[in-house]
């Protein structure tokens, strides 16, 4: 398992390495520039440029991509050009907020859709699994932010069960974790549903029916458990997904987060705060898929066969 887990890591780093590259030249190559929104009004194109090299900005792209890679490697992620404080800080202060939301977002479509998912299996053709299906598909297909608005007009608005935007209270984090969790929700639900169907016709469930081991019992202990391995994939994506959805969901809540930092700093293309965002989001993405492989790997000794 040792051998595995370094091997997953060693991975890592070239992927690293070439995710950085892409959000570095991505973000430089998109219009508009940092100096325009710090410089006073009638300030010299001399002055402009002074402010241009202070920053490095005057320097080509690769140079300066390897001056942050440098930094990079010593934990330094910059400084923010027009908050004017360490990036780090900034990041610090607002990803407990995101993790949170994510968090919260993440427990709740895992449980419910796992849930939902083995109702629907356990169910199938009837009426109930149909439903099941019908809200499966309507969730999977209503964009994020739409659904937030369409729950702040109801439960905030109308009904005035919670607050609109914010994060005074525990109260705020109802709809931003019913927004990002209900897309999960039906991602989740309908892995679980089809893996246990597929299990449902092997062989080993045949002979526990036929043993007389109760129905509840052979897909709650058996089917489903079996079952867990595809859903723990989805799952490890997720959780960098999670994230990278509470960019919107945060900005239409107007909740502190990673997202909000991250949209306020394009709007006014700050460079290294864009950049840190970003690149949080990707180790996000690349931690939730190394522990999906982990998992993989304990549940099923065959995935470190496989890689070893």
């Amino acid at each position: 398992m040792v051998n595995f887990l370094i091997k997953r890591l060693v991975l890592l780093i070239p992927v690293f390495l070439v995710v950085s590259a892409i959000i570095f030249m991505i973000i430089h190559l998109v219009p508009g520039d940092p100096i325009d929104n710090i410089v006073q009004i009638g300030s010299t194109p001399q002055q402009k440029a002074a402010l241009t090299a202070k920053y490095g900005l005057d320097k080509p792209l690769i140079v300066q991509y390897a001056i942050w890679l440098g930094k990079l490697m010593t934990g330094d992620l910059g400084e923010a050009i027009i908050l004017r404080q360490p990036v780090s800080s900034l990041i610090a202060q607002n990803l407990p907020h995101s993790l949170i939301l994510g968090s919260l977002a993440l427990v709740f479509s895992t449980v419910v859709g796992i849930a939902t998912g083995a109702l629907a299996a356990i169910c199938r053709d009837s009426w109930v699994d149909r439903w099941v299906m019908a809200v499966i598909l309507l969730g999977s297909t209503v964009p994020s932010f739409w659904l937030g608005l369409l729950m702040i007009l109801v439960f905030a608005v109308h009904l005035g069960w919670f607050p609109v935007s914010g994060a005074r209270s525990w109260s705020a984090l109802v709809l931003p974790v019913l927004t990002i969790g209900l897309g999960g929700v039906a991602l989740v639900a309908r892995v679980t549903r089809v893996a246990m169907m597929d299990i449902s016709r092997r062989d080993f469930v045949m002979m526990l029916h036929a043993k007389g081991v109760p129905p509840w019992r052979i897909n709650l202990q058996h089917i489903l458990r079996h079952a867990l391995l595809p859903v723990v994939t989805i799952l490890s994506l997720r959780i960098g997904w999670i994230l990278g959805g509470a960019v919107t969901i945060e900005y239409v809540f107007a909740r502190p987060g990673l997202g909000s930092l991250l949209i306020t700093s394009l709007n006014q293309r700050d460079y290294p705060v864009v950049q840190g965002c970003l690149l949080m989001l990707a180790i996000a993405v690349m931690l939730g898929t190394l522990l999906g492989d982990v998992v993989q790997a304990l549940i099923d000794p065959r995935v470190r066969e496989r890689t070893g």
